[in-house]
């Protein structure tokens, strides 16, 4: 027998083989019992089957001698198979066992996994590995987040997609924006799917999808931080408002070699969704926008109007099947031109007529036709109008064809954000606090081209089928459970988003970030009283763990806003948006802002609880924190002796906001001098962080990086310095190098190297510090100022003292203005300007 050659062929007949036999498994085939197949499941991945090859070519359409091929690449190239006969060669009687990647009732999950696996194993032939090397300059990009194209087979569009290419590749001097637009339904996503898959080659320099219902620029910067794995420095911007401006301009500046395709999906307004972002890029940057909107110049469009006759024809046939189609051409025809030539329609109709053999094209188009009869007065309608009343007759016939549970589940999908759903969320909704099987509800959505996978474990619906969703939902028994449900999920994710989360966390979280943002704006009427804060606070958290201030502040106030209307001005939710917008204001070095959110929020909790509680715990040591940032330590201690106490009685010993309030305390006591209370309470909070978070944590990090100021005031350098490495590894390692939390530490290890006379390896900490604080704080941040002093003081040790002095002049109008005359750091710097200014004189 020949060698199988392992191309597209054989790989389509290995997946219709693997596909039928999954619905086989899945008891989707009406007349499953005439296949004579013995399948005994050992577990829900693997099976052992006994059966003949022609059962299985009845069961696939494929000859035996196909089946035989399939089989033989199953076992000796994807090696999921396992030969079980006795006697093997030339046999028709086979017994095997099978292994799939997901359970068997994950049908569309082991088939994208099948193609993942299919080109992993083929690269690894020595035959595409010598191809590989030939076409080494024209390989496709390895920086692409394309989503999965949601269609059966893309037809009549090829004239299109070479004007498309025209446009982009028409100018190559000028940073071009080609727009594709059209009404919905006509093929406007597909359309720029296509083209970024075949044209990969082109643009070697990655091809970035992002979606215009989400901020365009977070989206393109965390695409350059998973993709391109740059690491954004701080130092970007004074102005912290236009961080991510700058964070979007620094990523166009520093993206790998080679033209770049931007792609920006369902655009509704260019200027504010696009333009702010992207209206400088440089000319290697394409811009590819899909939109309603009849945008102009300088944006070039391409207008998608419905597919002709023969291209619709070609659609249909390509769902359907040649012999099906044929049997009835002039309806066939007379169907196409019912839909309007709409390709949305024409997959709809397709995929409910590959459901129903039985049912024949005319009998489905009398169905259509009957539907759309409801509408009165439709010869009035405009064509558009008629173009999208088939559709949504399309739209009813499949809804009718759903079971109720697939009927509920794209009801609960229309609950979700326009952008692509992490199949887990849909997993974690339940009815009546019962779990639900949603696996099959999605399949049946999935065969009548009703929701679109996007990706491993990521699906979404279609805009018009989210609003027909939408529609049906309101009319659904279950639809308040439905909504409180997928609330509480939500609120579960925005609950898990740390104050202060590492570049993974945030990573991980952002596929969660417009679901979370749906339910804050549309939703928040559904969450109970006491969760009501999360959505908005989870998505502050998620924005000012990257610095984006600005952002999280508006979240914050927003929250605000919302629990005093809904829960009125004496509530203790209300109190915990004061106190949240407050750490926001601080986070900025707002201090004065800070401080009254801080009070209001602590009046209103003392008068509200009849307990003790741990918001007023937190409250209070963040108020002593603001006071001890201000050297205000005679109101800081009874605050975090207060917090520490409190603490202790409602949560035990060994609790992380216990190891919180213990730094805290430590803090105050060292920067007061008294050292022999200070130590043994840095211990504890260190030792206590340790064994609750491990060893690799922020917070952690944090402990170390106290403990080393400690030791460095008692000059006990040697300590010290393994203590700040240890610091700044962690943090280097879980947040960057570039991140602003690592500020804090390089400005204290260059401080242990003053004080050891290393000046050359102090001075270069300084500034880096420096710079990282400048551009995440602004100019005039406390935090600023005291780095500013700390590197004159250097200067003035290496008798820099011009230098020197410009340094502390800075320093101490900031002191002034931020924290008064009379701060302790604010008396410092004037007493160190004085002794330079003193030392000057003296040598004149």
């Amino acid at each position: 027998m020949a060698r199988v050659s392992y191309g597209d062929d054989v790989k389509t007949r290995v997946k219709i083989l693997l596909e039928s036999f999954l619905a086989y498994a899945n008891y989707e085939l009406e007349n499953r019992d005439r296949f004579k197949i013995d399948d005994n499941w050992e577990t829900p991945q693997q099976v052992i089957v006994r059966t003949q090859l022609r059962v299985l070519g009845e069961l696939s359409g494929l000859t035996t001698e196909q089946v035989r091929d399939s089989l033989n690449a199953l076992k000796d190239f994807l090696k999921i198979l396992e030969d079980l006969r006795e006697h093997k060669q030339g046999s028709a009687d086979w017994h095997f066992r099978l292994k799939f990647w997901h359970d068997k009732s994950d049908k569309y999950g082991n088939l994208q996994k099948f193609d993942a696996e299919w080109q992993s194993k083929r690269e690894e032939l020595p035959g595409v590995q010598r191809e590989k090397g030939r076409k080494a300059q024209l390989s496709p990009t390895r920086y692409e987040n394309i989503p999965l194209s949601g269609v059966t087979k893309f037809v009549g569009r090829e004239r299109e997609l070479q004007e498309l290419h025209r446009l982009l590749q028409e100018n190559q001097q000028v940073a071009l924006i080609a727009a594709i637009a059209g009404m919905g339904g006509v093929g406007k996503t597909e359309l720029a799917l296509q083209y970024a898959n075949s044209h990969r080659v082109t643009y070697q320099g990655g091809i970035c999808w992002l979606s215009a219902l989400q901020n365009v620029g977070v989206q393109l910067v965390q695409f350059a931080r998973t993709y391109l794995n740059l690491n954004l420095p701080e130092d970007l911007t004074e102005n912290p408002n236009e961080k991510l401006l700058a964070q979007v301009k620094y990523c166009c500046q520093n993206w790998c070699q080679g033209e770049v395709l931007l792609v920006i999906d369902n655009v509704t307004n260019y200027r504010d969704e696009v333009g702010y972002y992207l209206e400088s890029v440089p000319s290697r940057f394409k811009q590819l926008i899909t939109t309603r909107e009849k945008l102009h110049s300088p944006i070039v469009r391409l207008d998608l109007d419905v597919l002709t006759p023969l291209a619709a024809m070609q659609l249909l046939k390509s769902i359907i099947g040649e012999e099906r189609l044929q049997r009835e051409a002039l309806i066939a025809e007379e169907l196409c031109q019912w839909l309007g030539y709409l390709p949305l329609g024409l997959e709809l109709v397709g995929r409910y007529l590959l459901g129903d053999e039985e049912l024949t094209l005319a009998e489905m188009l009398q169905d259509l036709e009957n539907e759309r009869l409801k509408h009165q007065a439709l010869e009035e309608v405009p064509q558009e109008m008629k173009i999208e009343l088939g559709v949504a007759a399309a739209f009813e016939l499949s809804w009718r064809r759903l079971r109720e549970n697939a009927q509920r589940l794209g009801c609960l999908l229309s609950l979700f954000a326009l952008a692509p759903i992490p199949w887990d969320l849909v997993e974690s909704v339940t009815i009546n606090n019962a779990a639900q099987d949603w696996k099959k509800a999605r399949r049946e959505l999935l065969q009548l081209h009703l929701l679109q996978p996007k990706g491993e474990g990521m699906y979404q619906l279609h805009p018009l089928l989210r609003e027909f969703f939408q529609d049906k939902l309101t009319g659904l028994e279950q639809r308040e459970e439905f909504k409180r449900s997928f609330c509480r999920v939500m609120v579960a994710v925005a609950k898990n988003i740390p104050y202060a989360p590492t570049l993974q966390q945030i990573k991980d979280v952002t596929p969660t970030i417009p679901h979370i943002a749906e339910v804050a704006n549309n939703l928040f009427h559904y969450v109970s009283d006491d969760d009501l804060i999360w959505p908005f606070i989870g998505n502050a958290w998620f924005y000012s763990g990257q610095g984006l201030y600005d952002r999280a502040i508006a979240w914050c106030k927003q929250c605000l806003a919302v629990t005093q209307k809904l829960l009125g001005e004496e509530h203790l939710h209300v109190a915990t948006s004061f106190h949240n917008l407050g750490r926001m204001y601080l986070s900025q070095g707002h201090c004065n802002k800070a401080e009254r959110l801080y009070l209001q929020a602590l009046n209103l909790r003392k008068r509200l609880l009849i307990e003790e509680n741990l918001d007023l715990a937190q409250n209070l040591n963040d108020l002593a924190f603001l006071y001890f940032f201000q050297g205000r330590y005679k109101e800081a201690e009874p605050l975090d002796l207060e917090a520490l106490n409190l603490r202790k009685r409602l949560l035990g010993e060994e609790n992380l906001d216990v190891a919180q309030s213990l730094n805290n305390l430590a803090l105050l006591y060292s920067s007061k001098g008294r050292y022999k209370k200070a130590e043994p309470l840095y211990l504890q909070a260190l030792n206590l962080r340790k064994r609750l978070l491990g060893e690799e944590n922020l917070d952690v990090a944090q402990s170390l990086n106290n403990l080393a100021l400690f030791y460095k005031l008692q000059e006990k350098y040697n300590k010290a310095e393994s203590l700040y490495q240890e610091a700044l590894r962690i943090q280097i390692h879980l947040l960057g190098d570039q991140h602003h939390t690592i500020a804090t530490t390089l400005n204290n290890l260059a401080g242990l190297y003053e004080s050891q006379g290393k000046y050359s390896e102090a001075e270069p900490l300084y500034k880096q510090a420096l710079e990282l604080q400048q551009h995440r704080l602004g100019e005039e941040h406390p935090n600023v100022a005291q780095i500013l002093n700390n590197l004159a003081v250097l200067y003035n040790f290496q008798g820099k003292y011009s230098e020197a002095e410009t340094l502390f002049i800075q320093a101490v109008d900031i002191f002034e203005q931020q924290l008064g005359v009379n701060h302790p750091n604010t008396v410092t710097v004037h007493q160190n300007l004085a002794d330079l200014r003193d030392r000057l004189n003296s040598q004149q």
